[in-house]
């Protein structure tokens, strides 16, 4: 059962020794998880101190304590300068470390009550605690105006995760105060647009023309809205020889691919009324293609002729790719289209015929010019959905070795064998990948009656190591993140560290997360370094009992519930996605009321989701519901629980059975397939850490049945 860490004392934490073994995955989540964090300490903003409390005289002992010890930590702190690991790292007791914690928290109080007398007082007592660098950041945000204090704190701390945030807010201050060159003196690239912005105004503004207004053209020209503080900057552009009518026709064409209608509409009206005209047959073609694109053929042409025949195409295989391949085909000759636009209007035709389950499919793909890797998987996957075998073959051969060598096409090259009776070459493939820990592997395991491997390699790293991480100060920043119940900085600031470590390095900090009974974060640590064996690691056994009691209650295997939250959320209960899912099982609040509803319980609001008991119960609950709907069919039910039900019900064949991994293979939505293929596996490895063998990979994937045939 996961323990919540308390506010305990510092040092037992860090010296709590864990486990060590592991093993495998690729976590999607990652790329939802690497925020793009930098590094901080903190400057030393130099007040008198008042000796008050009981709380401050115990920091202080602290502070005695460790000079005593190290005389050399007596230098001025305004002097140091950021340092990875600590020779002699800050030891205190726990009763000194819970009062430096209660400290800190007064003196934030302080700052959100403009208490600066009493902020001052507090914080010169917090030097030597991890969190006092955050501490200043936060102070100076509300007094961005101290450019002294913000320049010594942006020197002292550039490699800290704050100074970047600092500096941020900091230009942005400068510029509503119109401090043009000291802008253009600090600025750094980055990506945000406001401020990028007021870069280039104040370039403008202090005599750089030239670099100002082309830094407005490339803000211009893009497919959406902008900040109305780029305002300023953009009637710069539009009087200069800059803002020309084919920028605008650039922007407008970006903006109808990004489907955004009415900017589209707001640039038609600066250009001028010659150009009109074609704008709107342009926006009309994007609305309604079907009924407009025979005035665009009998139209004379333009230069932007083959732009809006190409797009009124793309619009139209939306709703009826039959019409829109007979148009392309009959007309594109008539248009000067650049092959680069022409070679993808021919892979999304061709895609478009894959998904809708249409014939063709397999021709079109293999008449690109230049095919991608996309399109030459989905080339293999539209021979696979027809079961022309002898395609199959000839489509995994025109990929790269590389590619060949992959599990998931050794597997389908093996399967093309058994069909064309090329027994021997099919054993062999079947045989070498039955011994590998993933879907595909268990497929071909299941084909030789082979046994399922494991194949634990767990993280190889010492106690010593792992002791000298975590007291480094990046990662003493973390704990006390953790300590406090500050999920989401706790987690900016361990990714911000691990960015500086070295493969071995990250392996090391996989154990410590490990260590602190951090499941999310230790998965997805040891997948930057790429150890995929570390079973323990990357399948922990958190909230079992919970899982074995909604299991049981619902006549459910616990390793396929342990494999949908290992999938959803990485054992992180307070996990969130962008469409709004949440908790341990990602249940969206309205199946989460549904599901109450069919409970007979009360419903007690969305952020219920977030407690393990009513998520877990919550979701196996919809999970059992989705397998009766689905004929008991595992395969299936995961899908509707990634992608929904009602669009599943599409995906599933009208008149005839088809073998579960053709379906699987064949899904249109790859979050959905891989969803699918990873909780399966991930249900297979739960279930040999618990030493069972109740389900088989052929259980898990019993052929589909068309949907007429459906409950």
């Amino acid at each position: 059962m996961k323990k919540k860490i308390h506010l305990i004392s510092f040092s037992i934490l860090l010296s709590a020794s864990s486990s060590i073994s592991g093993q495998t995955d690729n976590s999607q989540h990652l790329g939802l998880m690497l925020a793009n964090v930098s590094t901080l300490s903190s400057t030393e903003i130099t007040k008198n101190s008042s000796n008050t409390t009981r709380d401050e005289s115990l920091a202080v002992s602290a502070k005695e304590k460790l000079h005593s010890q190290n005389p050399e930590n007596k230098k001025d702190l305004s002097t140091d300068t950021a340092h990875a690991t600590p020779a002699q790292p800050e030891k205190y007791s726990d009763e000194e470390i819970a009062h430096l914690r209660q400290i800190f928290l007064q003196a934030e109080n302080h700052i959100k009550n403009k208490q600066d007398a009493k902020y001052f007082g507090l914080a010169d007592q917090l030097k030597d605690y991890p969190l006092y660098p955050y501490l200043q950041y936060q102070w100076l945000k509300k007094n961005i105006a101290d450019e002294h204090q913000v320049i010594q704190f942006l020197e002292q701390y550039s490699s800290s995760r704050y100074a970047p945030k600092l500096k941020r807010q900091w230009l942005n201050h400068l510029a509503k105060q119109k401090q043009w060159p000291l802008l253009v003196q600090n600025y750094s690239q980055t990506n945000e647009t406001r401020l990028n912005c007021n870069y280039h105004f104040a370039q403008l503004s202090t005599g750089d023309t030239k670099a100002g207004l082309e830094g407005a053209k490339k803000l211009w020209n893009v497919g959406k809205s902008q900040p109305r503080v780029c305002d300023p900057l953009f009637d710069q552009l539009k009087q200069s020889s800059l803002f020309t009518q084919d920028l605008l026709w650039q922007r407008f064409d970006a903006a109808l691919k990004n489907n955004k209608v009415s900017l589209a509409a707001y640039i038609k009206k600066l250009m001028s009324k010659q150009h009109r005209s074609t704008a709107i047959l342009w926006i009309n073609l994007h609305n309604r293609p079907s009924r407009y694109i025979q005035q665009l053929l009998d139209a004379p042409h333009t230069t932007q002729s083959p732009l809006m025949f190409s797009h009124a195409i793309n619009r139209l295989a939306r709703k009826d790719v039959t019409s829109a391949i007979s148009l392309w085909d009959e007309n594109k000759d008539r248009f000067n289209i650049t092959e680069d636009r022409s070679n993808k209007i021919e892979k999304r035709l061709a895609l478009k015929l894959v998904f809708e389950g249409e014939t063709g499919a397999y021709e079109r793909l293999s008449q690109l010019r230049s095919p991608d890797k996309s399109s030459k998987e989905w080339r293999i996957r539209a021979a696979i959905s027809e079961q022309n075998w002898p395609n199959v073959i000839t489509a995994i051969e025109a990929l790269d070795q590389t590619e060949i060598k992959s599990e998931k096409w050794q597997y389908w090259l093996a399967r093309s064998y058994l069909e064309t009776d090329t027994i021997e070459e099919a054993q062999a493939l079947l045989t070498e990948l039955s011994t590998k820990r993933s879907f595909y592997g268990y497929l071909a395991a299941d084909k030789v009656n082979s046994l399922y491997k494991l194949s634990a390699n767990p993280v190889n790293v010492s106690d010593d190591e792992i002791s000298m991480l975590k007291n480094r100060d990046a990662f003493r920043i973390a704990f006390e993140f953790i300590v406090l119940d500050r999920n989401n900085d706790a987690k900016l600031q361990w990714w911000h560290a691990v960015r500086q470590l070295n493969k071995q390095e990250i392996k090391i900090a996989a154990k410590l997360a490990q260590q602190w009974q951090w499941d999310e974060i230790a998965i997805f640590t040891v997948a930057k370094a790429k150890h995929w064996d570390d079973i323990e690691l990357r399948f922990p056994l958190s909230y079992a009992d919970k899982i074995h009691k909604n299991s049981k209650q619902q006549n459910l295997n616990p390793a396929i519930l342990f494999g949908l939250v290992r999938r959803e959320s990485a054992f992180n209960k307070n996990a969130y996605s962008p469409a709004g899912a949440r908790g341990l099982m990602q249940i969206m609040p309205s199946t989460g009321r549904l599901v109450a509803r069919s409970l007979n319980e009360r419903w007690r609001g969305n952020n219920s989701l977030y407690n393990p008991e009513i998520n877990i119960k919550y979701g196996s609950y919809y999970y059992q519901k989705l397998l009766k709907k689905f004929d008991g069919n595992y395969a299936i039910a995961l899908a509707a629980y990634n992608a929904g039900p009602q669009r599943v019900k599409k995906w599933l064949p009208e008149t005839e059975t088809l073998p579960a991994d053709i379906w699987i293979e064949t899904i249109p939505y790859k979050e959905t397939r891989e969803y699918v293929i990873n909780v399966l596996a991930y249900a297979l490895i739960y279930q040999q850490r618990a030493q069972s063998n109740d389900l088989s990979m052929n259980d898990l994937t019993r052929d589909v049945i068309p949907v007429t045939s459906m409950p």
